[in-house]
């Protein structure tokens, strides 16, 4: 395969991204941590080819990304309050918010009754997703490999394995998203990031 490279400042960048999508192929992006590579979320032979592309485990679920809050409601079963209060907080940002999956989005985005949904905080990536809907995303590199910044760090991994990389220059890199399950009475941090359990408990009204 020949992977495309396109800066996203391209006014047919984002198009083509698009016309890639639709037709079931992956499209690397930068967002307000690493540069991420996804497919559309609806699309399950498309999402399936993320593991493939990264030779990712199939048992570890993919993050659906959106451009707006309003996209929830395409992604979940239902949006609990506390993840409405945390989405006003820290969207868009590095916050991964668990609520229940949308009966339609397909089993391999996720195998289990959740889903974590996120709008990240970075030009490109919203521009995209307001463009194309919802996408799963997850880091651009090959399993267990480091996760790229830029997008000659996603050619080296993933170049040939995907479609398109759109380069939208040097990301600020650091650690994953917090990740928050909204589906009990009181959110529970999955895993520690960039936004402290301290702020999500303080939305929440929940005390350390």
């Amino acid at each position: 395969m020949n992977t495309e490279v396109l800066s996203a400042q391209d006014p047919l960048a984002l198009p083509r991204a698009l016309e890639i999508l639709q037709l079931g192929g992956l499209v690397a992006f930068p967002t307000d941590t690493v540069y991420g590579v996804g497919a559309l979320a609806f699309d399950g032979a498309a999402v399936e080819s993320i593991y493939a592309a990264k030779d990712r485990p199939v048992e570890k679920a993919i993050p659906v990304l959106i451009g707006d809050v309003d996209d929830l409601a395409k992604v979940t079963a239902e949006v609990p309050e506390i993840a409405l209060k945390l989405a006003a907080r820290f969207w868009p940002g590095p916050l991964t918010l668990v609520m229940p999956k949308h009966p339609e989005l397909p089993e391999a985005v996720s195998a289990v009754p959740t889903v974590g949904v996120r709008i990240p905080d970075h030009p490109v990536a919203r521009a995209l997703l307001r463009l194309a809907g919802p996408m799963a995303v997850t880091s651009a590199n090959l399993s267990g490999q480091p996760s790229p910044s830029t997008a000659e760090e996603v050619f080296a991994q993933l170049g040939g394995r995907i479609a398109l990389i759109l380069d939208g220059g040097k990301t600020p890199g650091g650690g994953p998203s917090t990740v928050v399950d909204c589906n009990g009475v009181e959110p529970q941090v999955l895993r520690a990031g960039p936004i402290p359990k301290s702020e999500i408990l303080a939305v929440s009204g929940q005390k350390l």
